[in-house]
């Protein structure tokens, strides 16, 4: 589930961290960078579940609407096509899914249910459940289309349900982005029972991953003197105390990734960090850190540091 990209700002999150803090415990800020990765697994755990939630949040009321001594003809006989839709029976029955969910102690919306009614209540209110409730009968594809369009429309830009998130891990309001299109690509892929369930996705798409992180954080700390000598000289119009604290922090795990990493391409590297920039520090960032790292690419390019393999990873 977690990009390359996000990796390097979850590095980027602790280096910062590390250097605000002053602390000189190594393995300490490490386990924090996997533990704010985690919990972001959490978070897309979280918001998955809310899905099914909503949907035992619907069968309450309905059953509460059967029950009225005065209930008409549509609450005694209602519409079940929304808590019918096959999207939920295929969640509620993903192995691999449920497994998470009881591995990670996700069960915040049995506490936290006001939450939950808040969502349904915006769904049932929507023009999207008015069009989708029209009819009685339910269909692969719009059941699938309208799960994924209520979460596009109502459930991922929640106010209340940001505001929820947030103060829960405030770390989550950075992560909510990634996870929600992790989401949105996993209920894309559902597809009509088959016998053979679509399992969700880890946090790590592979075991290369996990280390690289790990290894981008440390060799960036652990060399902090030496990346800050490959600086001098580069950024001639800037003084030191000027350039933001990010910005060094950037710098210096993009030279990291030139001299460490021989997968990785040059350009990848570069634009990977420019992109970063754009999102985290100031206005003119990516156009400063953009010059030192093509200056300094191609001086290493011409006294052979690049020690990179394979084609077209210049």
């Amino acid at each position: 589930m977690l990009t390359r990209r996000h990796i390097r700002v979850k590095a980027m999150q602790s280096l910062y961290a590390f250097n605000q803090s002053q602390n000189d415990n190594l393995n300490t800020e490490e386990k924090f960078l996997m533990k704010s990765m985690e919990e972001m697994y959490d978070l897309f755990l979280l918001q998955l579940s809310l899905i099914t939630e909503i949907r035992e949040h619907a069968v309450e009321y309905l059953e509460k609407s059967q029950k009225k001594h005065l209930a008409t003809s549509e609450e005694k006989n209602p519409n079940r096509k929304f808590i019918d839709n096959a999207i939920f029976e295929i969640l509620n029955e993903n192995e691999s899914l449920q497994n998470a969910l009881e591995k990670h102690k996700v069960n915040q919306w049995k506490q936290d249910d006001e939450y939950v009614a808040i969502i349904w209540n915006e769904i049932r209110s929507s023009l999207l459940y008015e069009d989708y409730m029209s009819t009685r009968e339910n269909d692969f594809k719009e059941d699938k289309n309208f799960i994924i369009d209520i979460f596009k429309e109502i459930i991922a830009p929640n106010d209340k349900l940001y505001d929820y998130l947030e103060d829960r891990k405030l770390t989550w309001v950075d992560d909510l982005p990634l996870v929600n299109t992790a989401i949105l690509k996993l209920l894309q892929k559902l597809k009509e029972k088959t016998g053979k369930e679509k399992k969700i996705a880890k946090l790590f798409k592979s075991e290369d991953d996990k280390e690289f992180a790990k290894k981008l954080f440390r060799k960036t700390y652990l060399n902090d003197e030496e990346l800050s000598e490959e600086m001098l000289g580069k950024t001639p119009n800037w003084d030191k105390d000027r350039i933001a604290e990010v910005d060094m922090i950037l710098i210096k795990m993009a030279i990291c990734e030139f001299l460490n990493f021989p997968s990785i391409p040059v350009k990848v590297t570069i634009n990977e960090y420019l992109e970063i920039a754009k999102e985290y520090s100031t206005p003119k960032s990516s156009i400063f850190i953009n010059g030192v790292l093509d200056k300094l690419s191609k001086e290493y390019q011409t006294e052979n540091k690049l020690n990179k393999m394979g084609r077209g990873l210049m």
